[in-house]
């Protein structure tokens, strides 16, 4: 690791001789490392502004310090009692991620803001890196030892009306529209287009012991203002000194794919918390799931239930309603595909008491987390799974009964480590319990970071759906390995997902890190529901192939049904070979909203792995090779989508092609509307370019 530190320690120039009206109109410069943007930092009366500027003029403006506390603290007039100014330059290995090694270089200003009228004291720490600034408070003293955070309106001011793509929650569908034209409360991170070719995002870094923070705009002066999950006394956080915020970030570029490649997000979060990290492995996985979220088949063993409470039911008694996804049949059935195709583990959902009253019930007692329905045996099952050097992956939905969840917690990650699982995912549907609380409010927080220590006591991986956004913790946290926190493939057969959604989704929910979206549909038309009642999935079979690279994740499923891949294994071999972890990845084409187009190293070898995919729109993707070793050859396999391939009329039309390639090919692959096309390039030996010709 190489580190340079440079500190300019208390430069005190608000001095006690100069005039107060002087020292409120301070401005104090800060210039990113390679002084692509620049921030000037004007602390006044009641604000400390930040205005961000890059070569062409400045790009936005963000006032800080608009903290409504319960107590008098907050007072205003305030001053600059003393500044440290560090420079940062280094690099630091993840444990998993698109590249094997991560720079951080970056230009802080750290300030001590003083009340003149009570002189309590503050800090505000601003970063500047190449691509972005970000800010936060420290609450160092004890004038904030113990205080209620009524509100925090933080806001980020735009010059002009501009372009954005904005939901209204963490599962809600992507709409393009006008800054003016927006309306309610839109979920972080935003993206904003603010020229042709230049792209801002507001964001949230390092959320720990704090409400999660949305966007309320004002239209008609185009200003976004933070707004706080606030608790049931709609209060947005309880705060002990010595505490922090979370980091606001903005993130500037004038390349959209410089903005995919940004690590700002990450960097921002401290650095890993284990000792310890060889038990945190990238996972590929299959499992009972997608029979469940179509209709299929049922998490529930049986209609029949005599009593709603939680232990008083004989389900060896009661009649199984003959749809139950969870049995020893079908999870073999599912552990023996595994094996065949080199999958590491088996996710299981539904194999547990309680899925007869879940969702919605409002019921504090509603799973144990460790007994099981009679068809699903335990032992059994993962005996059988670790004889073919497979894992069954655990499932706890707490139906977001997450008191219930706590006091079960430890019983529960026992019950996994006696029995050999090593990876949970964990999910909160419905209304929280305790009463009043919400996905993204502080305590709900603390809540997911709490799971997730807690699971790495048992050395177990935790993939958290319906949770916070994520911000980056996963570089402390590695065993966060993964989050939905945004709309995935379950929603396809009924609302759907616009062609567009996945080509926005890496500019905006992956800033905060990795997804399990679950790719990987091959029965686009979902010709196996059996009944009208159902839609499509809005891609083709070669863009689904193509989200395995286009968006990032350690945690990669193969969503479909064993049954759905069979008949198509030329095309399943991709999804195969491609890898989960990466050395190296590289942003060849982006737009938000149109198309990106990805190639990746696989870590540890000279392969690479490239995903392209497209809106609803058809275009031909073009790049060069050139990010491939210089005089070595390679095997190039491309999977696209046929002539006549159509997201709606001919979704499952594809076609492979083989040949010898260099980082001298130029590479031309047409994609169909809501298309793709997935490229495997494997280093060349005498064994496997036997027959191959080169390419054309």
């Amino acid at each position: 690791m190489n580190i340079r530190i440079m500190k300019r320690v208390n430069l005190f120039f608000c001095l006690l001789l100069q005039p107060l009206w002087l020292c409120a109109q301070t401005i104090l410069p800060l210039v990113s490392p390679a002084e692509i943007l620049k921030a000037e930092i004007r602390v006044s009366d009641k604000f400390v502004d930040i205005d961000l500027f890059d070569k062409g003029g400045k790009v936005v403006e963000a006032k800080t310090l608009q903290l409504e506390l319960d107590k008098t603290i907050l007072a205003g007039n305030w001053q600059v009692a003393g500044q440290t100014r560090t420079s940062i330059d280094q690099t630091w290995q993840p444990v998993y991620g698109e590249r094997s090694l991560v720079t951080n270089r970056y230009n802080e200003l750290e300030l001590l803001i003083r009340s003149d009228e009570n002189q309590k004291e503050m800090t505000l720490l601003v970063r500047l890196y190449d691509e972005g600034l970000a800010f936060r408070y420290a609450f160092d003293k004890v004038d904030f030892w113990n205080c209620t955070l009524v509100d925090e309106k933080t806001q980020f001011l735009f010059a002009r009306d501009c372009d954005t793509w904005v939901t209204g929650g963490a599962q809600g569908a992507y709409s393009k529209t006008k800054l003016g034209a927006l309306k309610g409360t839109a979920d972080r991170p935003q993206v904003v287009q603010i020229s042709d070719k230049q792209f801002v995002a507001i964001g949230e870094a390092a959320l720990v012991d704090y409400s999660c923070m949305h966007l309320n705009l004002d239209e008609k002066n185009l200003v976004f203002e933070s707004w706080l999950t606030p608790d049931v006394l709609g209060n947005k956080a309880y705060m002990q000194a010595p505490g922090k915020t979370p980091w606001r970030t903005i993130m500037v570029s004038d390349d959209a794919r410089d903005m995919l490649a940004s690590k700002l997000t990450l960097n921002l979060n401290e650095p890993c918390a284990y000792e310890d990290v060889s038990w945190i492995k990238p996972v590929k996985y299959v499992g009972v799931w997608w029979e469940m979220i179509t209709g299929q088949k049922s998490w529930s063993y049986t209609d029949e239930l005599i009593a709603m409470r939680f232990g008083e039911n004989d389900y060896t008694k009661i009649k199984p309603n003959g749809r139950h996804g969870a049995t020893n049949e079908r999870v073999k059935r599912y552990i023996d595909f595994a094996a065949e195709h080199g999958f590491d583990q088996v996710l299981v959902e539904g194999w547990n008491e309680g899925w007869e009253s879940w969702g919605g019930s409002s019921r504090d007692f509603v799973f144990d987390f460790v007994t099981a329905y009679p068809d699903f045996d335990v032992k059994m099952l993962n005996a059988y799974a670790h004889s073919k050097g497979v894992r069954l992956m655990m499932h706890h939905e707490s139906s977001a009964s997450v008191r219930n969840y706590e006091r079960h917690l430890d019983k529960a990650y026992q019950f996994m480590a006696d029995n050999g699982y090593n990876s949970v995912k964990s999910g909160y549907v419905g209304d929280i319990i305790p009463r009043g609380e919400h996905h993204y409010g502080q305590w709900m927080n603390n809540h997911y970071l709490y799971a997730i220590q807690k699971a790495a006591e048992y050395k177990i991986c935790v993939n958290a759906h319906e949770a916070v956004r994520p911000t980056g913790l996963c570089r402390t946290y590695p065993n966060l390995i993964g989050n939905e926190s945004a709309r995935g493939t379950e929603f396809e057969p009924y609302d759907g997902n616009k062609p567009s959604h996945t080509t926005v989704l890496p500019f905006t929910r992956l800033i905060g890190g990795p997804m399990d979206y679950t790719p990987g549909i091959f029965d686009i038309y979902l010709n196996f529901m059996n009944h009208d009642n159902h839609g499509q999935i809005h891609s083709t079979l070669a863009k689904q192939l193509a989200l395995y690279v286009a968006l990032y994740s350690p945690l990669q499923m193969a969503a479909d049904l064993p049954e759905n891949y069979e008949p198509h294994l030329d095309a399943f071999q991709f999804i195969k070979d491609v890898a989960v972890d990466w050395d190296d990845s590289k942003y060849l084409e982006a737009e938000p909203g149109d198309y990106i187009t990805v190639a990746r190293k696989a870590k540890g070898t000279e392969n690479w792995f490239v995903g392209g995919i497209t809106d609803e729109h058809a275009r031909t993707s073009a790049f060069v090779l050139d990010f491939l070793e210089p005089g070595k050859q390679y095997i190039a396999t491309l999977y696209a989508d046929a002539k006549d391939a159509d997201f709606e009329k001919n979704a499952t039309a594809y076609q492979i092609k083989k040949g010898i390639v260099t980082s001298k090919n130029k590479m031309n692959v047409k994609l169909a509307r809501s298309g793709g096309f997935a490229l495997s390039l494997i280093e060349a030996t005498p064994e496997n370019m036997e027959g191959v010709k080169k390419w054309k």
